[in-house]
C-alpha cells in the first residue's frame, strides 16, 4: 500500500471512529435518564441485579466476533432509518405515557435501527445476539410480573404440597399459602422463582452461545431454562417446608432459607449444563463416522 493509501486508510478510519463517538453520545444523551432509572432498578431490585452484568456481556460478544465484523463490508440500509424513527417514537410516546418498559425497550429497536442504517442487514445479523440480549437488562413491566408470578406461586405450592404429602407430612394449601402442623407459610410473590427464572435465562443464552455451534441447539438451551427455572424454584419450597417442619419457622428464613436459594440455583445449572452436554453428542458420533469413512 502506497503511503498516500495508507494516509487515505487512516483518515477513513479516524472519520469513522470519530462519527461512532459522536452517534455513540447521543445515544446516551438521549437516553441518560432512562439508564439511570434501570440503573437503580437493577440496584435496588434483586430480581434484576444480574442487569448490571448483561451490557458487559453484550460488549464481550461484540469483541468476540470482531475480527468477522472488521472483514464484512457496510452496506447501508435506508430501511434502517425507518426502525430508528420507530425507536425513537416509542420512546416519546413513552415518556408521555410515562411507561418505562417502552421507553426502555426503545432504546433496543434504536440500536437494531442505526446499525441497519449505518452498516446494513449482514451486520445486523452479526450483532443481533449483543442486541437482543440487551433484553435482559430490561425490568419487566408489573402487569407482566403480576402475570406470570401469581401462577408461578401456585405451582410452587401445589407441588410443594404434594412433595410434603409424599413424606407423610400434614400438610393443607390453600391458595399460595402451605399449613403445616406448626406453622404456615407463604408463597410469596419474591418466592415465585421469577428471579431464578430470569436469570437462568440469561444465563442459559450465554452457556448456549459457547457451548453449541448449531442454531437450534443454543434455541433449546434457552427453551429448556424455562421448567429448569420453575421445577428448581418448586424443590426450594419443597425444601423450605421441609425444614420448617422439622427445625421450625426460624430453619426457613433468614440465612437458611438464602443459602437454599444459591444451592437450588446451582443444581438447576448443572441440569441446564448436563442439558447441553446431551445436546453436544447429539449428532457429533454421525459426524465422526462420516468423518472416518471419508
Amino acid at each position: 500500500m502506497s503511503p498516500q493509501s495508507q494516509s487515505k486508510s487512516m483518515m477513513t478510519d479516524a472519520w469513522g471512529i470519530g462519527a461512532s463517538l459522536l452517534i455513540g453520545g447521543l445515544v446516551i444523551f438521549l437516553y441518560q435518564e432512562v439508564l439511570w432509572g434501570m440503573g437503580s432498578d437493577w440496584n435496588n431490585n434483586p430480581d434484576y441485579s444480574h442487569g448490571f452484568l448483561v451490557p458487559l456481556l453484550s460488549v464481550y460478544f461484540i469483541w468476540e466476533r470482531w475480527n468477522v465484523l472488521t472483514e464484512e463490508t457496510p452496506s447501508p440500509s435506508i430501511w434502517g432509518l425507518g426502525l430508528l424513527f420507530f425507536g425513537l417514537f416509542s420512546l416519546v410516546v413513552g415518556l408521555i405515557g410515562a411507561e418505562l418498559y417502552v421507553q426502555r425497550a426503545s432504546l433496543i429497536v434504536v440500536l437494531s435501527g442505526l446499525v441497519l442504517l449505518i452498516l446494513g442487514w449482514k451486520y445486523l445479523w452479526l450483532l443481533s445476539l449483543p442486541i437482543g440480549f440487551l433484553v435482559f437488562m430490561i425490568p419487566l413491566p408489573a402487569i407482566v410480573v403480576n402475570t406470570i408470578a401469581f401462577p408461578l406461586q401456585l405451582f410452587a405450592a401445589e407441588t410443594a404440597t404434594f412433595c410434603l404429602f409424599s413424606l407423610g407430612i400434614p400438610v393443607l394449601r390453600e391458595g399460595n399459602l402451605i399449613m403445616l402442623a406448626h406453622t404456615t407459610l407463604e408463597v410469596a410473590e419474591a418466592c415465585s422463582g421469577l428471579r431464578s427464572l430470569l436469570s437462568l435465562l440469561a444465563l442459559g443464552t450465554v452457556y448456549g452461545y459457547f457451548s453449541q455451534n448449531v442454531l437450534w441447539k443454543r434455541w433449546m438451551l434457552v427453551i429448556l431454562s424455562i421448567p429448569i427455572a420453575i421445577v428448581a424454584n418448586a424443590a426450594r419450597v419443597s425444601g423450605t417446608g421441609i425444614l420448617a417442619h422439622y427445625f421450625g419457622e426460624e430453619a426457613a428464613e433468614g440465612f437458611y432459607h438464602t443459602m437454599e436459594g444459591w444451592l437450588v440455583f446451582v443444581v438447576a445449572f448443572v441440569l441446564l449444563f448436563l442439558c447441553g452436554t446431551i445436546l453436544g453428542k447429539i449428532g457429533a458420533q454421525a459426524s465422526s463416522t462420516q468423518a472416518r469413512m471419508s
